[in-house]
């Protein structure tokens, strides 16, 4: 049996429009395998969120922005090296 980097090395050297297909028939071959009950709860989770960016309880940040935060925390937790 091929490895996985063979299987990758072999993927990446197809023509684009077959690595799309492949692509796209590996992703709906995972969610055959994701639970319903953690699909339900994450949908639950995301209409939480959604609700409290529209009542204002909550507010989004940029991108960049939120990145650039983790990034502080990170360098403020982690030993230097």
């Amino acid at each position: 049996m091929a490895t996985t980097e063979e299987i990758f090395n072999d993927a990446v050297a197809l023509p684009i429009d077959v690595r799309t297909e492949l692509t796209e028939r590996l992703i709906a071959s995972l969610a055959e395998d994701i639970s319903p009950e953690i699909t339900n709860a994450q949908l639950a989770e995301v209409r939480r969120r959604i609700a409290q960016v529209e009542s204002g309880e909550a507010a989004l940040i940029p991108g960049d922005e939120a990145l650039a935060r983790v990034r502080n925390l990170l360098a403020e937790h982690l030993p230097s090296s």
